[in-house]
C-alpha cells in the first residue's frame, strides 16, 4: 500500500506514545489509556483521537490488523517509521509555552461574584487530585521488573498534575476564604446599622 504523507500533530504523537507504552491496542483501549494519563494535562477531542490511528496507519506510522474472531476489532502497533517519528519529536528541544485559559476567571474579570463563578471548582480539583494520586500509586506498584524509561515519563507527568491541582486548590480555597470573610464583614455591618438606628431613635413622649 502506498504511503500517504501527512502532517503529524500533537494528537498524532499522543497516539504514538501510548502505543509505544502499550505495544498493541485498539482505538477504544487507546482512549481508555488517554483518559488515565495524557487527558489530565493535554485534552484531546475524542472524535479526533478515534480517527487518528487509521490516519497514521495509512501513512505508515502504524501497522493495522483485524481480529479474526469476536468483535473483529482493529489493532494497531508502532512501525519503525512511527517509532522514529516519536523519538525525533521527543528528542527535539523545547515546546511552545502553555496558555492558561479559565472561563471562571474571565467571568470574574467581567464583574461576576467570585464565589458564584468558582462554584464547584474546589470539589473538582480535589477529585482530580485523588484520581492522580491513585494513578501514581498504581505506577509505583508496577515499577518492579520494568525499565526505568518505561515509567519515568508517566510518573513525572502525574507528579506534575498532582502539583498543578494542589496549587489550584490553594488558589480557590483562598478565594473561598476571602469571600467568606467579606460576607461576614457585610453581615456585621448590616447588623450594626439597625442597632445604631435604634439607639438614635428618640424616646416616645409620655
Amino acid at each position: 500500500m502506498e504511503r500517504k504523507p501527512i502532517k503529524l500533530t500533537t494528537t498524532s504523537y499522543a497516539v504514538l506514545c501510548l502505543l509505544d507504552l502499550a505495544g498493541e491496542a485498539t482505538p477504544y483501549e487507546l482512549k481508555q489509556m488517554l483518559l488515565n494519563s495524557i487527558e489530565h494535562f493535554w485534552p484531546v477531542p475524542h472524535t479526533t483521537f478515534y480517527d487518528e490511528p487509521a490516519r497514521l496507519a495509512k501513512s505508515g506510522y502504524l501497522s493495522e490488523h483485524q481480529e479474526q474472531g469476536g468483535r473483529r476489532r482493529k489493532r494497531y502497533t508502532l512501525t519503525d517509521l512511527g517509532r522514529e517519528a516519536l523519538r525525533a519529536w521527543t528528542d527535539a528541544p523545547g515546546a511552545p509555552p502553555s496558555q492558561y485559559r479559565d472561563e471562571a476567571m474571565l467571568k470574574v474579570f467581567a464583574g461576576a461574584d467570585p464565589e458564584t463563578a468558582f462554584a464547584g471548582r474546589i470539589d473538582w480539583h480535589r477529585a482530580q487530585l485523588a484520581e492522580l494520586e491513585g494513578y501514581l500509586a498504581n505506577l509505583k506498584a508496577g515499577h518492579e521488573g520494568r525499565r526505568e524509561d518505561e515509567w519515568r515519563g508517566p510518573e513525572t507527568t502525574v507528579l506534575g498534575g498532582i502539583e498543578y491541582h494542589r496549587h489550584m486548590l490553594d488558589i480557590f480555597e483562598r478565594f473561598a476564604a476571602a469571600a467568606e470573610r467579606e460576607a461576614q464583614v457585610l453581615a456585621a455591618r448590616e447588623g450594626a446599622a439597625p442597632a445604631a438606628a435604634i439607639e438614635r431613635e428618640p424616646p416616645a413622649s409620655g
